[in-house]
């Protein structure tokens, strides 16, 4: 386990148990395939376990989840928003899986946490410099959407 400075517990769990890291999974190394993806101009192609370490593997890593990229529309679309405000807008999400995707976009410098000393505790969310600096990207995957699921729609 050597080399992962900040492993999550399902890293842990798939090493325990000799598997391999890949893309977003963790397969046994029988079962994994080299396959070639392109990462760049500069380097032609790369493999699953290179493009972990590219500029599109590191945003996955940030954006990646159920809820993350909802609650970064959330937070970009409403401002300043508070827990139980989040929770009502999201729906269906519960009490500890919001707390810890905060907490991890909290973690990544994608949001801002402020809480305010008073009782009962007073704590609000917003979006960082860096989350506010992903926003293009969220809409152009969201135009893209759009259009695919038009032009399947009239196929």
């Amino acid at each position: 386990m050597q080399g992962f400075v900040k492993a999550r517990p399902h890293l842990i769990i798939a090493l325990a148990n000799r598997q391999v890291r890949t893309l977003t999974l963790h397969t046994y190394p029988e079962e994994s395939a080299m396959i070639q993806i392109p990462c760049g101009p500069q380097s032609g192609h790369c493999t699953l376990d290179a493009i972990e370490d590219s500029g599109v593997g590191y945003t996955l890593s940030l954006i990646g989840g159920k809820y993350k990229m909802v609650i970064l529309y959330w937070l970009y679309r409403e401002g300043v928003v508070r827990f139980n405000g989040l929770q009502r807008l999201i729906g269906g999400i519960s009490y500890k899986t919001l707390s810890s995707t905060l907490k991890e976009l909290e973690r990544d410098g994608l949001i801002i946490r402020t809480e305010y000393p008073q009782i009962p505790p007073k704590v609000e969310y917003r979006l960082s410099d860096s989350g506010q600096s992903l926003i293009p990207i969220l809409d152009a995957m969201c135009e893209w959407g759009n259009a695919q699921r038009a032009a399947k729609a009239q196929a």
